[in-house]
């Protein structure tokens, strides 16, 4: 009777003996246990798919032709969970969020439910006519901004985000400037660096003061900070990829670091899609791979016990997070 009330060594065989994916696998060899969530401090939302760019590196594959979109009634299921939760990063992502007709409904209710609300913006569209207001809005709701600018040089931005979109940045962060964001510590400003080549991101803190020298330099440009993403091979970057997919898998896999696991963005989230399916991260919502919660799959049945403590569901791209000085949506992790 003594040895079946304590199910630990029989857990921990079980466990041992679970077949396991590759990544997988290293987790366990380095921590000698699954991956699982410690807490949901960021509920990371993608509203849709439609952008008004086609960028070459995009893991959900976003752009104009794509018509994916969260419905106000999934909106309200979000803000119906989120609340009841105390306060937490509310990331917003996309697509372009501002195209996203029920965004400024969404954030404004976000606020008035004392969260703290930051939004992904490709900079560009808040050029257009049609959404020249969101600014203005966003410094009124004190929205931090994260926006994307994958180098401070115009042909790489070029060949990664296409023709006249560096020149549109730069006018967009300046106008962002102008208005207080990256000039006043209430509205930070993070601007996000991507390789356009299948390599590792420089060393983030580095790379930041470069960044800040030339834009102060040549556009008088301030920012908050820079954070570096390691490309997923998933979405568009898995095609540019073609033949150097195993050479690239390969770097992400021997460039593995134990130490980023502590950091890993999916054990402190977690993600919704446009269409209320949960997932542990971004990626794994572009992966197709929902989290791994028998029933809370949904929005709808969302059960923050269980969601906090779940395990997570992994695949090949997760050597991605934990190469090098790892990558999250949060930049770094060492």
């Amino acid at each position: 009777m003594e040895f079946a009330s304590h199910s630990s060594p029989l857990r921990k065989l079980s466990i041992m003996s679970e077949k396991k994916n590759n990544f997988e696998q290293r987790i366990f060899d380095a921590t000698h246990q699954p991956l699982h969530c410690l807490d949901l401090g960021t509920i990371q939302i993608n509203i849709g798919l439609l952008c008004n760019q086609t960028c070459e590196h995009c893991h959900v594959e976003a752009s104009p032709k794509r018509m994916e979109q969260m419905s106000w009634q999934t909106m309200q299921a979000i803000l119906a969970v989120t609340s009841k939760l105390p306060p937490v990063l509310i990331d917003i992502t996309g697509g372009a969020p501002e195209m996203h007709p029920h965004l400024e409904k969404f954030l404004r209710t976000l606020v008035q439910q004392h969260h703290r609300v930051q939004l992904r913006t490709n900079l560009t569209i808040l050029l257009d006519p049609t959404y020249k207001h969101f600014p203005n809005l966003y410094r009124e709701l004190n929205i931090e901004l994260v926006a994307s600018f994958p180098c401070y040089f115009e042909e790489e931005v070029r060949l990664q985000r296409g023709k006249g979109v560096f020149e549109k940045s730069i006018e967009a962060l300046q106008l962002l400037n102008k208005i207080g964001y990256g000039t006043t510590p209430k509205l930070p400003l993070t601007l996000v660096f991507n390789p356009l080549e299948p390599v590792l991101p420089p060393e983030q803190k580095t790379l930041e003061n470069d960044y800040r020298s030339y834009l102060t330099e040549h556009f008088n440009i301030q920012f908050t900070r820079l954070i570096t993403l390691t490309n997923m091979p998933l979405g568009r970057f898995l095609n540019m990829l073609q033949g150097k997919k195993p050479e690239y898998m390969k770097l992400l896999k021997d460039s593995f670091n134990p130490e980023t696991i502590p950091s890993l963005m999916c054990r402190h989230q977690i993600n919704i899609g446009w269409d209320g399916t949960l997932y542990d991260c971004d990626f794994n919502l572009a992966a197709g791979l929902p989290v791994t919660t028998k029933i809370q799959k949904n929005i709808k049945q969302f059960d923050h016990s269980v969601l906090s403590k779940r395990k997570i569901a992994t695949a090949d791209h997760c050597f991605g997070c934990t190469a090098g000085h790892g990558s999250s949506c949060g930049g770094a992790l060492i």
